[in-house]
């Protein structure tokens, strides 16, 4: 598992979310929590972001095929 610490520019890219958005669904629980980084700054794992991105996958892979 990556322990690779990415910043928001790179969620975004590879999610395809806005900021507001991946803070919307980190707020309901639907998005990894970042992590911090210091007093102003964070971050992600990236394998929660990889992790995340194969369950939407299949999620819109099963919902196709229903």
């Amino acid at each position: 598992m990556s322990k690779r610490i990415i910043r928001l520019p790179e969620v975004k890219s590879k999610t395809g979310l806005s900021r507001s958005t991946i803070y919307f669904y980190m707020s309901e629980d639907r998005f990894p929590k970042s992590v911090s980084l210091g007093e102003r700054a964070v971050g992600w794992i990236e394998a929660d972001i990889e992790q995340w991105l194969d369950v939407c996958i299949a999620a819109a892979k099963a919902a196709n095929n229903e």
